[in-house]
């Protein structure tokens, strides 16, 4: 069972992530987008928006150096284990903290919004369940695992990071996940089924960098022409045609 669930399963979503997008791409170009609703409701989007997606880069940044970078080369710079687990701890639940807030906002936005509702998708409701499962997840590894110290410290280091980095290198090693607290094995899985989900929702605009918008030309607004009016202020109203 743990070969099926943490060596199968990760791949079975993996390759739906990578043949998904590249399918998305050829066949759906015009559905490639966020389908923006800030012409419905601008006011708690302006709240909500930031929150949700500057924690999601501090939630993605840590995990990237949680599960990347190995335990002896934080060693080899001097970077105390206390240190790092104490930078860990308090940078990750800062992160998953904006990131709730702002996913709280969005989906009461989303689902008090008349024409913003009436514009979420199944795919959306779905991937919305997904992502929150796994942030909830993870702060929950965080607080019990590292602050109440629940079953004892679990050092995810010696073993999700070193099985993640195993299955990034196609030698997977299911042994180190099945013997990780069912936190960290249930944050895992739903994590690579939200992977799975990923290039069938709007999650796709995260790989559309607007790189065009640096090199487009500027666009010029001119007001009507009235220079017929010489020093006149222009009227209201409607203009003679004859």
């Amino acid at each position: 069972m743990s070969e099926f669930l943490f060596v199968v399963v990760p791949y079975l979503c993996l390759a739906t992530f990578v043949v998904g997008h590249l399918w998305r791409y050829r066949y759906d170009k015009f559905g490639w987008t966020t389908r923006s609703s800030q012409l419905y409701e601008n006011r708690l989007l302006r709240i909500g928006s930031p929150l949700f997606h500057f924690g999601l880069l501090g939630v993605v940044g840590g995990h990237i150096i949680g599960l990347l970078v190995p335990e002896s080369w934080t060693d080899a710079v001097g970077i105390s284990e206390r240190t790092y687990h104490v930078v860990a701890v308090i940078g990750g639940l800062l992160a998953g903290l904006m990131t709730v807030a702002g996913m709280a906002i969005l989906i009461y936005r989303r689902r008090t919004v008349g024409p913003v509702f009436s514009a979420t998708t199944v795919m959306d409701k779905v991937m919305y369940a997904f992502l929150a499962v796994v942030i909830v997840l993870g702060m929950w590894n965080t607080i019990a695992g590292s602050i109440l110290t629940i079953g004892g410290e679990y050092d995810y280091r010696e073993g999700v990071s070193v099985w993640y980095r195993s299955f990034l290198a196609f030698n997977p090693d299911a042994a180190l996940m099945a013997d990780a607290p069912l936190g960290f094995q249930l944050h895992a899985l739903v994590a690579f089924g939200l992977f799975a989900l990923w290039p069938f929702t709007r999650l796709v605009h995260v790989f559309s960098a607007p790189l065009g918008y640096l090199t487009r030309p500027y666009i010029v607004y001119r007001s009507r022409d009235d220079t017929r009016l010489g020093s006149h202020r222009p009227r209201r109203g409607w203009d003679r045609t004859g």
